[in-house]
């Protein structure tokens, strides 16, 4: 409630507070993200049309190459389901990416300063802006495990598995959806935002266990993937894709079959989107009308 000063009108040092509820909030941010999205589908489309072409070209022009190095242990994997997991995640990463830029054009279209100026929850605002990213993605990954499917991958653990898979792919992709964000809100610039988003998309993906497996990777590489936040969403997704233990970084024996690859994959990743997540709404709590101009 607002505390009149002498002259009769509300103290500026009074807090407002939105009529709605924190989860009425982040409702109203969540709409708003996807009917911003629906009228501008060219972001959609373009987010997801370069996995589409990494899929394609990767499985049909080093596929034969990619499986002798994928079944070097003796299995018998196609790399069509090899690589499947590996571009759900490049979806998520590509999507999160583009989660940055939606926010500079906030910031330079004056939208951002106008939520600024209301009482909304900053923690509902990133929320309800997260949620629409993420049921973006859980879309655009069902459809490259269908792709995939029709260019004859196969998801061992069935259609549990495949919305496992989607999970995992959302899970991952809030960690960066967090930094991409952040480095909006720090440079207030689109052409920055994706330049710093982008120097990091593509090194994460190729120094991971995204395209191969970690013993035929150069050892430097080897050392990189394992501090590779790629490396843990891929081996998970890549888990539930083979029902099998498929992580190398990490060696866990506490568990069984694929959860000894799981486990450890989603404690990393879910730590990475607390760390992140925190960072990213502590940045837009202390964001204000006149650091946004």
């Amino acid at each position: 409630m607002s505390t009149p000063s002498a002259d009769g009108n509300p103290s500026d040092a009074t807090v407002r507070r939105s009529s709605n509820s924190f989860v009425g909030d982040v409702w109203v941010n969540f709409k708003r993200w996807n009917i911003k999205a629906v009228r501008n589908p060219f972001v959609l489309v373009v987010s997801l049309v370069q996995p589409i072409i990494f899929l394609v070209l990767f499985t049909q022009v080093f596929g034969q190459v990619a499986t002798g190095a994928v079944n070097r242990s003796g299995s018998s994997i196609s790399y069509e389901t090899y690589l499947v997991p590996a571009i759900c995640i490049q979806v998520a990463l590509a999507a999160a990416t583009t989660s940055g830029i939606g926010l500079v054009n906030d910031i330079e279209n004056g939208m951002f300063e106008k939520v600024l100026a209301t009482p909304m929850n900053r923690t509902a605002v990133f929320v309800g802006k997260t949620a629409a990213e993420v049921l973006r993605i859980a879309i655009q990954i069902s459809i490259i495990i269908g792709l995939g499917i029709l260019l004859g991958a196969e998801v061992a653990t069935g259609v549990v598995g495949a919305v496992g898979i989607v999970a995992v792919g959302v899970l991952f992709s809030i960690w960066f959806t967090s930094l991409s964000n952040t480095l909006a809100v720090l440079t207030k610039d689109q052409e920055s935002t994706i330049i710093g988003a982008n120097l990091l998309q593509f090194p994460l993906l190729f120094v991971s266990t995204a395209f191969l497996p970690l013993e035929v990777l150069p050892e430097w590489i080897q050392t990189v993937a394992k501090y590779n936040p790629v490396t843990y969403g891929v081996d998970a997704a890549r888990a539930i894709m083979l029902d099998a233990d498929v992580m190398e970084v990490i060696q866990v024996s506490q568990f069984t079959g694929l959860w000894n690859t799981l486990v450890p994959a989603l404690v990393v990743l879910i730590a990475l989107d607390l760390v992140l997540g925190s960072i990213a709404v502590y940045m837009l709590r202390r964001a204000s009308s006149s650091n946004v101009q």
